[in-house]
């Protein structure tokens, strides 16, 4: 079986097909399918580029059962699935635990599966666990990644009143203003255009900080980047604000039946 792997840090040149690796089982409760559509995602171009030794990528997988573990119920040997795989996904073949798989449109790619398998659900469960009412504002920070854009075209179509992107760089507003933006900012940006009724961030780290501060009273931010940060209490407290922490394998986990909706 075919395997992607990097023997030195780098970019895409890097990356080569090995023919090393035997196929894999499926144990119980998950899927083997056969790959058509991998993702690309921020944090395995980090392994490749930074990475202290090779390891094995994980990421968004889409392609057709080729068996079944015991215990797996709703899916069947000749299904077209997706879901995030959390090793060896950059295969020909690969594991897929069916808690976390979902089946794909007859009318879909697997290209359009896998764009919206976990870009597209944390980008709805955001959203949602934001409880955005119709007309009220929002920003969205990361707004040109995966999850940015698709959250950007969601609160759009869902009747947010003002939605913002916050970029990093100038020279992604022309690319975010076309998927619905009615305004950019820059992170450096002094003024963020505050305040905002909700704030979707993807980015965390140094800019948790100002995104609390940009909030409006009563305002919700949700946090779904693995940024981390620190809030400080009085930000909240002045503003009747509230951050609200977002993981969509913590949902996969402890709901399942939200994770399937």
């Amino acid at each position: 079986m075919l395997r992607i792997r990097h023997e030195v840090n780098g970019g895409a040149e890097v990356l080569f097909a090995a023919e090393e690796a035997d196929r894999p089982d499926a144990g119980a409760g998950e899927l083997l399918i056969r790959t058509e559509a991998i993702g690309v995602t921020l944090p395995t171009v980090r392994k490749v580029r930074e990475g202290s030794a090779p390891v094995s990528f994980g990421g968004e997988v889409a392609g057709t059962v080729v068996s079944t573990g015991a215990g797996v119920t709703g899916f069947a040997v000749g299904d077209r699935v997706t879901g995030l795989c959390f090793a060896d996904a950059y295969a020909e073949y690969a594991v897929l635990n069916a808690a976390f798989a979902s089946a794909v449109p007859d009318d879909a790619t697997a290209v359009d599966a896998v764009a919206l398998v976990r870009s597209g659900l944390v980008a709805r469960g955001a959203y949602e666990a934001g409880h955005v009412r119709p007309g009220e504002s929002v920003l969205v920070t990361a707004a040109a990644s995966g999850v940015g854009t698709l959250a950007l075209q969601l609160a759009k179509a869902a009747g947010a009143g003002r939605v913002v992107a916050a970029v990093g760089s100038a020279d992604k507003a022309g690319f975010v203003r076309g998927l619905g933006a009615d305004e950019v900012v820059l992170y450096e940006d002094a003024d963020w255009g505050a305040p905002y009724d909700v704030i979707l961030d993807g980015v965390g780290g140094e800019l948790l900080g100002p995104a609390v501060r940009a909030l409006a009273m009563g305002g919700r931010l949700v946090a779904f980047s693995s940024g981390g940060g620190t809030v400080e209490a009085y930000e909240l407290l002045v503003r009747g604000a509230s951050v609200i922490g977002f993981q969509m394998r913590a949902i996969a986990v402890g709901r399942p039946d939200l994770y399937a909706r």
